[in-house]
C-alpha cells in the first residue's frame, strides 16, 4: 500500500472517529484490512474478515494493469453492458456472480446488525455492484456509479428498501 493510501485509510478512520460504529467489516485484502484496521481502532474493535467481500474474481486478468490490457478488456466491458453483466471474466466470475456473492454477505451483515452503524470496508466492483443491487438498477448501470478510492458510500438498511445515503465521498481526502 502507497504512502498516499495509508494516509487516505488514516483520514477515513479518523472522520469515523466520532461515529458510532458497532462493527467493522472487510475483504481479506491488503488494501481493505488496511483500511478496515484503520476505522477498528478508534473503536476498539477486531475487523471481521469476510472473504465474500472481495474483489471481482480476474482470472487471466489478475494482476494486469488495466492499461495493459487492451482491446480485450474494452470488448469484455462492452460484452458486460449487453448482457448484463453474465459475462465472465476468462477463468473469472461474471458480474451476477459477483453481486450474489456480495449480496448474501451484505444482507447477512445487515441482518445481524440491525439499528447499527456498520463499517464495510472493499473494493470498486463490490461497492458498485452493492449499490445497484440496493438500488434495484440492473448490473449495466454499474459504469454509472463512480466511487473514489478511500471514499464513503452510505446505505441505510431500515426500511423495507435499502436507502443511498451518500456515494463516493470524499471530503475527509483535502488534505491526503
Amino acid at each position: 500500500m502507497s504512502e498516499t493510501g495509508k494516509k487516505q485509510a488514516e483520514a477515513l478512520g479518523l472522520l469515523l472517529k466520532e461515529v458510532k460504529v458497532s462493527a467493522v467489516y472487510s475483504s481479506p485484502l491488503k488494501r481493505a484490512l488496511y483500511t478496515a484496521q484503520a476505522i477498528a481502532n478508534y473503536h476498539q474493535l477486531a475487523v471481521q474478515v469476510e472473504p465474500d467481500l472481495k474483489e471481482i474474481e480476474a482470472g487471466e486478468f489478475e494482476g494486469t494493469v488495466i492499461d495493459d490490457l487492451g482491446t480485450s478488456f474494452s470488448q469484455l466491458l462492452v460484452n458486460w453492458r449487453q448482457e448484463g453483466g453474465s459475462a465472465k471474466l476468462p477463468g473469472g466470475e461474471s458480474l451476477i456472480d459477483l453481486e450474489d456473492r456480495v449480496w448474501s454477505a451484505i444482507q447477512h451483515i445487515a441482518g445481524k446488525h440491525k439499528q447499527e452503524v456498520v463499517a464495510v470496508v472493499s473494493h470498486y466492483f463490490v461497492i458498485s455492484a452493492t449499490i445497484c443491487k440496493a438500488l434495484g438498477l440492473p448490473l449495466g448501470h454499474l459504469g454509472r456509479i463512480r466511487v473514489q478510492v478511500g471514499s464513503i458510500s452510505t446505505l441505510d438498511f431500515d426500511d423495507k428498501q435499502p436507502r443511498l445515503l451518500a456515494l463516493g465521498d470524499t471530503c475527509h481526502l483535502t488534505e491526503v
